[in-house]
C-alpha cells in the first residue's frame, strides 16, 4: 500500500515538472509613483487587475503565464526611478509601466532606450523635441488630436467667445488648436488660469460671472475639475445660460447627481468605450472587485468607478500580451544597466508591439509606428442629463443616468454627432420640467395688474391680467413652475448713449430673470442683446386723444349740406341763366307775340321772359315748383332744359345728405393723423419714457417721425411720460396726444368713452416673450404659443380682458325726432321772407299810391289848362 502511494506521488510530481516546463512566463515590471500615507495608485491596481484576467482567462496566452515586479517611488524621485528600473530589468521584464510624473519618465525613457527594452506610458506626456525615443509606447490620445476636437465642438456649437481655463502650462499646449482659432476663425477667446497655491477659484468664477463669459473651457484634472463644479455651484453659475466644457477623459466617472437638475450645459470626451458589452463586463467587475477599495468621495469620483488612467492601463497589459502571443520565440532575458548591452529581441518585440492591434476598454488601439503614440482613436460626446434617455447596460445605469452620449470625434473623419441628441426635441417639457423660473413684468393694465382682495395675497396670487394668463397657460404645457417679480426700475427697456440698457432687458442680460412676460415689443436693438419668441400680439403704435367735443346741428344746420361755395356757386348759376335766359329770348323772334290776337294788323308785340320773370323762371326750376312761364322757341327750351337737369341733381344730392346733417352729432377734431400732429404744436403730444414707441421714434428715418422725435426730445420733461397710466391721465385732463401701441388703445377706449385712436397705425409689430441670449427655453415658449395660438386660447384671453362695457356706437344711434334746434332755420327763413313780403307789398302800395297821386295831378292839371283856353 505504501508503494502504491509513493509510486502514485511520483506520478503526479512528474506530471506536475512536465506541464510546468511547457508553460512559459513572461514578467512585465511596473514602475509607480505614491506618497506616504496614500493609498495604491489606481494605474497600479488596474495593471494588477488586468493580469490577473489574463492569466484566469486562457484564450489570449494559454501557453503563457503572466507575472510582474511591480516597484514603488516617490513622486518626483527621477534617480529612484532610473535605480527600480534597473533593477527590474535585472530580473528580466519584456516591458516597462510607468512612472507618471515627467521627470521620472524621461529617465526611466532613457535606460529603455539604451537597452531596447519597450517603456510604455498611459499619461498625457510632451513629446520629445528630437523624437528619438523609438522604445516609448503611449496609449493616450495625442494631444494635437485632442485639440482639434475641442476646436470642432466650439465650432459645431458655434461660440463665438470662449474662456478658456488651464490649471498648469500644459493644458496651453493641449489646448494650442483653439488658441490659434483667433487668427483663422471669428472666436474671441480670453484665456485664464486657475489659482496655483490655493484650490479657492471663487474669485476667478466671480470675474468670469462679472463679465458674463458664459461659454467655458476647462483644462484641468479630473479632481480640480470635481472642486471647481462645487465652486461653480455656489457662485450661482450652475444654470443653463452657461455651458462648461471639460476636457478631462474623467468627467463621466465624476459624481455629478447634485448638478443634474441645474439644468446647466455640461459636455466633455469619454474614451472609455461602455457601449460595448463586454467592456461594460469588464467595468462591472472592476467595479465589485473594488468596492473596498480606499474612497474617493474626496476627490468627487463615484464609488468603485474605473477611470480613464486605469482603463489605459489595462489595455497597455493587454497589448503586451497580444504582443507576446505573435512573438513566441522571444525570451526575456536579465540586463545590466552598467554594460549597456541591450535586448537582443527588443527590436523585434517593440516591432510586434506597434503592428498589434486590440479592441481594448478604450476603443480600437492602433499605434503610430514612427512615433509610438497613439492618434487613431474615437471619443465619445457627453452631455449632462436630467434623465436617462440611452438605453441603459447592465452595470451602466448610473452612466446612462447622468450622461447622456449625442456623437461621436474620430480622429480621421471629426465630429459626427448621432441623431439620439434630436429625440429631445419630441417633447418640449423636456428642458423645463421641474424648473422654477424667475418672470420680471411691469404693471400695466390689462396685462399685469395688482388683484383686489380683501384678503392679503402674496406671492403670484397678487397679480392678475392677461400676462398672467399667458404664463398659467405656458406653466401647463412646459411643466414649469414661476415666481413673478416686477421690473425694479418700473421700465421697459431702452439703451442710453453709452449703450447701457435698463427696464426688464437688463434684468434679462444680467440673469436676473429668466422670463420676460409683459407688453414687451420685439425690436431690432433688443434681439441683438436679448431672445424672443415668436409674437403672442401682433400690434401698432397709434394716438390716443380725447374724443372731440359733439357739436348738435345749429338751426341753420339744412345748409350744411352743401358747402358755402356750392351754395355761392348755385345762386350765381341761378343768376347766370336767368340773364342768358332774358338775352336769348329777346334776341330770338319766336318768344315775341301779338297781345291783342283780335287784332292781326297791329304792330304791337310783346315778351314775357322780362328779366324778372326770367329770374323767377329760374327760381321756380330751382325749388321743383315750376312756373307760369313757359319757353316757346327751341333755343329757350334748350336753356330751360339744362337748367332743369341742374337743379335736378342738386336738389337731389341736397336731399340725400340733409338727414344726415339734421340728425347726426358732428365730431370736430382737431387732427385726424400723425402728419397733423407733426404740422402744429399748439397739441403736446408724446410718448412713454425709455420704451418701445420712444426708441421708435428715435430711430426713424421718415422725415415725420423725425419731426415728431425733434418735438419730444426738445421737451423731454413734458411730452415724455413715466408710464402709460400718468400719459393716460395727462389726456383727460390737459390737450396731449399719446402714441402708444393700439391694444392698450383700444383696452384703454373700451373703459373711458372720453377717449378714442386717432388714425391708423404708424407701424406693425408684435410682443414676444423675451429670454436672455442662448436660452434653451426661447424655442420651447414659442412653440407653446403656436399651440396656444392654434387652439385660440390666446384671442379668448384677450376678449377676456379687452371686453369692457363699451361705449354707445355712433352707427347704432336710432333716428330721433327732429325738433327745433334741427329745421328751426325754416320757420325762421319762412318768417323771413314773410316780412319781407310784407314790406315789399307796402313798398309797392307806396310806389303805386305815389305813381298814381302824380298821374292825377297831371290830368286835373291838363284839365285845367283845358278849361282855361
Amino acid at each position: 500500500m505504501a508503494k502504491r502511494k509513493g509510486l502514485l506521488f511520483s506520478l503526479l510530481y512528474f506530471m506536475a515538472e512536465f506541464w510546468l516546463s511547457s508553460q512559459q512566463v513572461l514578467r512585465i515590471g511596473g514602475i509607480f509613483e505614491t506618497l506616504e500615507n496614500e493609498p495604491i495608485s489606481v494605474e497600479e491596481l488596474a495593471f494588477k487587475f488586468a493580469v490577473t484576467n489574463i492569466n484566469r482567462n486562457r484564450t489570449l496566452m494559454p501557453n503563457t503565464t503572466l507575472t510582474y515586479d511591480i516597484q514603488r517611488i516617490n513622486l518626483f524621485d527621477s534617480f529612484e526611478a532610473s535605480r527600480r528600473a534597473c533593477d527590474q530589468l535585472a530580473l528580466g521584464v519584456g516591458a516597462v509601466f510607468g512612472p507618471s510624473h515627467s521627470s521620472s519618465v524621461s529617465a526611466v525613457q532613457s535606460i529603455c532606450n539604451a537597452l531596447e527594452v519597450p517603456h510604455i506610458q498611459t499619461r498625457w506626456k510632451h513629446p520629445s523635441v528630437d523624437n528619438k525615443d523609438s522604445f516609448y509606447i503611449n496609449l493616450y490620445p495625442e494631444y494635437a488630436s485632442i485639440s482639434r476636437a475641442v476646436l470642432d465642438i466650439v465650432q459645431f456649437y458655434k461660440w463665438k467667445t470662449v474662456t478658456v481655463v488651464y490649471e498648469d502650462a500644459t493644458g496651453l499646449i493641449r489646448l494650442q488648436e483653439l488658441i490659434k482659432a483667433p487668427s483663422r476663425y471669428s472666436i474671441k477667446i480670453k484665456i485664464r488660469q486657475l489659482p496655483t497655491g490655493s484650490k479657492d477659484a471663487r474669485p476667478l468664477l466671480k470675474e468670469m460671472k462679472k463679465g458674463k463669459e458664459f461659454y467655458v473651457i476647462f483644462d484641468c484634472s479630473y479632481q480640480t475639475s470635481a472642486d471647481v463644479l462645487k465652486q461653480i455651484l455656489s457662485m450661482g453659475m450652475m444654470t443653463e445660460y452657461y455651458h462648461f466644457f471639460f476636457t478631462t477623459l474623467d468627467l463621466f466617472a465624476l459624481d455629478l447627481e447634485p448638478y443634474r437638475y441645474s439644468g446647466v450645459n455640461m459636455t466633455g470626451f469619454r474614451l472609455l468605450n461602455i457601449d460595448n458589452p463586454q467592456v461594460a463586463s469588464v467595468v462591472e467587475r472592476w467595479a465589485m472587485e473594488h468596492m473596498q477599495a480606499p474612497s474617493k468621495t474626496e476627490n468627487g469620483m463615484m464609488e468603485g468607478m474605473m477611470t480613464t488612467e486605469a482603463a489605459l492601463m489595462y489595455d497597455a497589459v493587454y497589448m503586451v500580451a497580444a504582443a507576446s502571443q505573435r512573438a513566441s520565440q522571444i525570451t526575456v532575458s536579465s540586463l545590466q544597466c552598467h554594460r549597456h548591452k541591450p535586448w537582443r529581441f527588443g527590436s523585434r518585440f517593440m516591432n510586434m508591439f506597434k503592428d498589434a492591434q486590440w479592441n481594448g476598454l478604450t476603443g480600437q488601439i492602433i499605434i503610430n509606428k514612427t512615433d509610438g503614440l497613439r492618434k487613431e482613436f474615437d471619443l465619445d460626446v457627453i452631455s449632462l442629463k436630467e434623465d436617462g434617455l440611452e438605453k441603459t447596460i447592465a452595470g451602466n445605469s448610473r452612466l446612462n443616468k447622468v450622461w447622456k452620449k449625442i456623437g461621436v470625434w474620430n480622429s480621421q473623419t471629426g465630429l459626427n454627432l448621432t441623431e439620439n441628441n434630436k429625440d429631445s426635441s419630441t417633447n418640449v417639457t423636456d428642458s423645463m420640467a421641474n424648473r422654477t423660473l424667475i418672470v420680471t413684468t411691469i404693471l400695466e393694465n390689462p396685462y399685469v395688474m395688482y388683484k383686489k382682495s380683501d384678503k392679503p395675497l402674496y406671492g403670484n396670487d397678487r397679480f392678475e391680467g392677461y400676462c398672467l394668463d399667458l404664463l398659467k397657460e405656458l406653466s401647463n404645457i412646459l411643466g414649469f413652475a414661476y415666481e413673478v417679480k416686477l421690473v425694479s426700475d418700473g421700465k421697459y427697456g431702452a439703451q442710453n448713449d453709452k449703450g447701457e440698457w435698463n427696464g426688464m432687458v437688463r434684468e434679462l442680460i444680467d440673469h436676473v430673470a429668466d422670463l420676460a412676460v409683459a407688453p414687451l415689443t420685439i425690436t431690432y436693438v433688443r434681439e441683438k442683446v436679448i431672445d424672443f419668441s415668436k409674437p403672442f400680439m401682433t400690434l401698432g403704435i397709434s394716438i390716443l386723444y380725447h374724443k372731440p367735443n359733439g357739436t348738435n346741428p345749429g338751426v341753420f344746420s339744412f345748409l350744411n349740406p352743401l358747402s358755402p361755395d356750392i351754395w355761392m356757386y348755385v345762386l350765381l348759376a341761378c343768376l347766370g341763366v336767368s340773364c342768358v335766359l332774358f338775352v336769348i329770348a329777346r334776341f330770338t323772334p319766336y318768344e315775341w307775340y301779338n297781345p291783342h290776337p283780335c287784332n292781326p294788323d297791329s304792330d304791337v308785340v310783346e315778351n314775357n321772359f322780362t328779366l324778372i320773370n326770367s329770374v323767377w323762371f329760374g327760381v321756380g326750376a330751382l325749388m321743383q315748383q315750376g312756373s307760369e312761364l313757359m319757353p316757346k322757341a327751341l333755343s329757350t327750351r334748350i336753356v330751360g332744359g339744362i337748367w332743369w337737369f341742374f337743379t335736378l341733381i342738386i336738389i337731389s344730392s341736397y336731399t340725400a345728405n340733409l338727414a344726415a346733417f339734421l340728425t347726426v352729432e358732428r365730431m370736430d377734431s382737431p387732427i385726424d393723423s400723425a402728419d397733423d400732429l407733426a404740422k402744429q404744436t399748439k397739441i403736446e403730444y408724446g410718448a412713454v419714457r425709455d420704451g418701445s414707441t420712444m426708441t421708435f421714434f428715435k430711430k426713424s428715418k421718415i422725415s415725420t417721425y423725425e419731426k415728431m422725435w425733434a418735438f419730444m426730445s426738445s421737451r423731454k420733461n413734458t411730452a415724455l411720460v413715466k408710464n402709460n397710466r400718468e400719459g393716460i391721465q395727462r389726456v383727460l385732463t390737459t390737450d396731449y396726444a399719446l402714441l402708444m401701441e393700439s391694444t392698450s388703445i383700444e383696452y384703454i377706449s373700451q373703459r373711458n368713452c372720453n377717449l378714442t385712436q386717432i388714425g391708423g397705425l404708424i407701424d406693425s409689430k408684435g410682443y414676444g416673450v423675451g429670454t436672455p441670449i442662448g436660452s434653451p427655453y426661447r424655442d420651447k415658449v414659442t412653440i407653446a404659443i403656436l399651440q396656444l395660438q392654434e387652439e385660440g386660447k390666446l384671442h379668448m384671453m384677450k376678449e377676456k380682458w379687452w371686453r369692457g362695457n363699451g361705449c354707445p356706437e355712433e352707427d347704432s344711434k336710432e333716428a330721433s325726432a327732429l325738433g327745433v334746434e334741427n329745421i328751426g332755420g325754416i320757420f325762421i327763413v319762412l318768417a323771413a321772407g314773410l316780412v319781407l313780403s310784407v314790406f315789399v307789398a307796402i313798398g309797392e302800395f307806396i310806389y303805386k299810391s305815389r305813381k298814381n297821386l302824380d298821374i292825377e295831378e297831371v290830368s286835373v292839371g291838363q284839365c285845367e289848362w283845358h278849361n282855361k283856353y
